[in-house]
């Protein structure tokens, strides 16, 4: 039986996965629901998948923060010390990472390889070139959106779904976060394909 792989994201309304200008981390719109609610997703266990940009930047930010940091939530800290796959052409082990491996291929290859073989459920926070070509090639089962009510028209960077393919959504769950904060979890098909 295959693994489920979730591309798991964090997007504005408008579609950006991150801002620049005085945005800060969550657009500022977190609240104790959401932070609790991200914990609980990590609870069980699972293998997280980076591609390389995303690893770097988690590894930066890690590195450069404080234990009081919003980067050291805990649902962070919980997921980094998840057991990772790393898909990259460019880093080698060892990664400033508990429990984290480097799978050198086409990520394509690399994660229909690991929903193969995995005993646990896989995850993947943002990779967003990674995932828009495994959504392409059939590998996401679930594509998890947590929607912040903010339009990033100005600041916005890193457009999540940019140059995707088309995909018809079947939305499997939603909640509200914080009386605002939007979290829809869809099954995706890519747009023509047989059903």
């Amino acid at each position: 039986m295959s693994a489920t792989y979730t591309f798991d994201v964090f997007s504005s309304l408008d579609g950006f996965g991150a801002a620049g200008g005085d945005w800060t981390g969550y657009w500022g719109k977190q609240g104790p629901e959401l932070l609790e609610h991200r914990l609980s997703l990590y609870d069980a266990d699972q293998r997280m998948v980076f591609g390389a940009r995303t690893y770097r930047l988690f590894a930066e930010m890690l590195a450069a923060s404080t234990a009081e940091s919003e980067v050291r939530d805990p649902w962070v800290t919980r997921m980094r010390n998840l057991p990772a796959t790393v898909v990259s052409s460019t880093l080698e082990g060892p990664l400033d990472w508990p429990d984290a491996t480097v799978a050198s291929g086409d990520a394509v290859d690399v994660v229909a390889r690991l929903k193969a073989e995995s005993d646990v459920p896989l995850r993947s926070h943002g990779s967003l070139a990674m995932n828009r070509s495994l959504m392409a090639a059939g590998l996401v089962d679930r594509v998890q959106v947590t929607l912040f009510p903010v339009i990033t028209g100005q600041t916005g960077v890193d457009p999540v779904f940019h140059n995707a393919a088309d995909f018809d959504l079947e939305l499997i769950e939603s909640r509200t976060l914080d009386g605002h904060i939007q979290e829809l979890v869809y099954r995706p098909t890519l747009h023509g394909a047989a059903r």
